[in-house]
């Protein structure tokens, strides 16, 4: 590989790891209705586990409350049965047509350990983030070693791949940052 391929790939999967953390975050729940919250949601219709979002439209009308409107209103019910099962705390009240979710506010307990959650999710994406770097830096000497680059290239290229961390780290720290103040934030 040479010194440019080993950066773009760095850079292209520190990239994925923040795409990740992103996903990740807005799975968690604020004190707002957020249609993220159920994204994870998948239901068991036609046969196999099928994302909610591929069954139904998904909204959030109201600070307080998601509506889903079903695609195909007879899988209504197992759509309802999905979101029980799916541990979001969210209780589902259907008029036959649509599903609404009220989500109630967040108390202090909760919005600590949902904090502490999104800590976690931050520091894992760094450890991903580190690890691209370390899987780097082992490509930069092993380019120097096979001579696809010279001593001074590969110190160059260590220090640009340590500026690509510094980055990505911070920020993985500044979306989680947000997220915490979105959680802490009383509605």
């Amino acid at each position: 590989m040479t010194t440019e391929e080993i950066l773009l790939d760095a850079e292209d999967r520190m990239e994925k790891a923040i795409s990740i953390l992103k996903n990740n975050l807005a799975g968690i729940r604020t004190g707002r209705a957020n249609p993220g919250l159920v994204d994870s949601v998948r239901v068991e219709v036609y046969g196999s586990q099928t994302p909610l979002k591929q069954l139904a439209s998904v909204g959030a009308p109201e600070p307080q409350q998601i509506v889903i409107r079903p695609f195909d209103p007879s899988i209504i019910k197992e759509i309802e049965k999905a979101i029980v099962a799916s541990d979001l705390g969210l209780n589902p009240q259907s008029d036959g047509r649509l599903i609404r979710l009220n989500v109630p506010p967040l108390s202090t307990e909760v919005r600590k350990k949902m904090v502490a959650r999104i800590k976690e999710l931050c520091e894992e994406c760094k450890v991903a983030v580190r690890s691209i770097r370390r899987d780097a830096n082992k490509a930069a000497d092993t380019a120097e070693k096979d001579k696809l680059c010279s001593e001074d290239d590969r110190d160059k290229l260590k220090e640009e791949i340590q500026e690509l961390t510094k980055k990505y780290e911070a920020e993985a720290t500044d979306l989680a940052k947000a997220r915490e103040n979105d959680v802490m934030e009383q509605s």
